[in-house]
């Protein structure tokens, strides 16, 4: 046996998996304050340029579309409209969430991760036809994780991380209209608050198959307005096939789920019953390897919610790059 070669195969199938998570991390939910943070299963640093959307529609007028009339996908710079109807006369609302990404990944030893997240927002809201629209640096994220389980043999891999991170309020938080008027604290590219997170990522592989779930916990602070939001919960199951193109090239197309949970915003620490965040995504993604470079890519749309202040269809789009060495 060519013990060389098969090191190199088992190399090139661990990035694989690195990457994929790479990938989901960003399937983390900004509007209710959760965060899932990077959980890479190889001992090599990573850059990353990642974008990621999300809408919030189905208010008054507003069909049900991940890419709602009179929204746009890309990064709009800050503005304000004039009132836009439907062809009945009625407002078509929604909500946008858009952050484009750098992400970075160093192994201090060889089963501990340090990682960072510099995000630039890009949020945009129609209420009651007006529409409104506002960019800039959000709040930068630290976190490191630990890998308390490394198996790994000939066709069967098992991963445990276990990881805790800080969110500071580097984001701008008074962000306001023509008029003067502050913008609502979801708009904001920045929490103002600072918030803790910890998070465990499970992943078992057996031959080309395989599978993860990545759960975190988040406590949020409040700003100095004294706005703030509930402590939040996600979960995020992803199952996976690895397909070979040629000797160099690799695919791995996944079904995803997405689950979250969160009390809304709060006021002086009280819930005002405001966003409550309570469903179930679910989606398909699909990444392609060369070499040390990977290209992710995917989608997802809300298919079960709990009872809420404003029950809507959700959906994310997440597309990145990333560079292994």
């Amino acid at each position: 046996m060519n013990l060389s070669k098969t090191h190199y195969t088992v190399k090139r199938k661990l990035i694989i998996l690195v990457f994929i998570f790479m990938s989901t991390q960003a399937l983390a939910c900004d509007i209710c304050g959760c965060f899932m943070g990077i959980t890479p299963y190889l001992n090599r640093n990573n850059i990353s340029l990642l974008y990621r959307y999300r809408s919030f529609n189905g208010y008054n007028g507003q069909p049900h579309s991940l890419f709602p009339n009179g929204g746009s996908f890309f990064i709009p710079g800050n503005s304000q409209n004039a009132p836009i109807t439907n062809h009945d006369g009625n407002p078509e609302d929604y909500e946008l969430y858009r952050s484009l990404e750098i992400r970075g990944k160093y192994f201090i030893t060889n089963r501990l991760e340090v990682n960072a997240i510099l995000p630039y927002v890009s949020n945009s809201e129609r209420y009651n036809g007006y529409t409104s629209s506002i960019s800039g640096v959000g709040d930068v994220n630290f976190y490191a994780g630990y890998h308390l389980v490394q198996k790994e043999e000939s066709n069967f891999k098992q991963q445990l991380i276990a990881g805790a991170g800080i969110k500071l309020p580097t984001g701008k938080n008074d962000f306001k209209n023509n008029e003067g008027i502050r913008y609502s604290s979801l708009m904001q590219a920045g929490t103002g608050s600072t918030d803790g997170f910890i998070y465990l990522n499970y992943l078992v592989g057996l031959g080309k198959f395989g599978a993860s779930l990545n759960t975190s916990y988040k406590v949020n602070g409040k700003n100095n307005e004294d706005e703030g939001i509930a402590n939040s919960t996600t979960s995020f199951l992803n199952i996976f096939y690895t397909q070979r193109i040629g000797k160099e090239v690799q695919v791995m197309p996944s079904a995803q789920f997405f689950y979250e949970y969160s009390g809304g915003e709060k006021y002086k620490g009280i819930k005002t019953g405001e966003h409550v965040m309570n469903n179930l995504m679910g989606g398909l993604g699909a990444d392609v390897f060369y070499k040390n470079l990977a290209l992710n890519a995917g989608i997802q749309k809300n298919i079960l919610e709990g009872e809420t202040d404003h029950p809507m269809s959700s959906g994310k789009v997440y597309v990145g790059i990333s560079y292994n060495f």
